[in-house]
């Protein structure tokens, strides 16, 4: 194994925004990302932070990162979000992806979560693949649903 993994740090938001950016161009949206380094560093690194990550850092580079935080399910209790597994394009196949996808799970775990929870684009086959070949179930009976900011304002205002 040529990198390890590690918590995230303050100084590794840049290339934790870089990787976001990244995964926002793959998934055709790269006009989507509005978050800065001074957001992730805020919210990631507060009293009470909104995230935690794991890093993936090989030659004192970071090429991945899993971003993840606690929620709350009314029928399992606490829960945990995995919003995004990121490994750089050019170094997928090192195995960094499953270690992080570890990492958060053995977090998880150690926690005793009811359950960890993620979302995965219909269309991304290998992403399926990789989380069903883990045990992962894909709930393909339900749908996400956003309310962006828009849509929320205009929600408030007619209401």
């Amino acid at each position: 194994m040529s990198f390890i993994i590690r918590k995230g740090q303050k100084e590794d938001m840049q290339s934790v925004l870089a990787l976001i950016k990244e995964l926002a161009l793959f998934e055709k949206l790269p006009n989507e990302v509005e978050i800065t380094v001074d957001d992730l560093v805020r919210d990631g690194f507060s009293e009470v932070p909104k995230f935690n990550t794991f890093v993936a850092v090989e030659n004192e580079e970071i090429i991945g990162v899993a971003l993840f935080y606690e929620r709350y399910s009314t029928w399992k209790g606490r829960v945990f979000h995995l919003e995004d597994l990121i490994v750089t394009r050019s170094k997928r196949g090192l195995g960094a992806g499953m270690a992080l996808y570890r990492s958060v799970l053995k977090f998880a775990y150690d926690f005793g979560a009811k359950r960890v929870v993620w979302d995965v684009l219909d269309w991304n086959a290998d992403a399926i693949a990789f989380y069903e070949s883990t045990g992962a179930t894909i709930l393909k009976d339900w749908a996400v649903v956003h309310m962006t900011k828009e849509n929320l304002k205009t929600f408030m205002e007619n209401t």
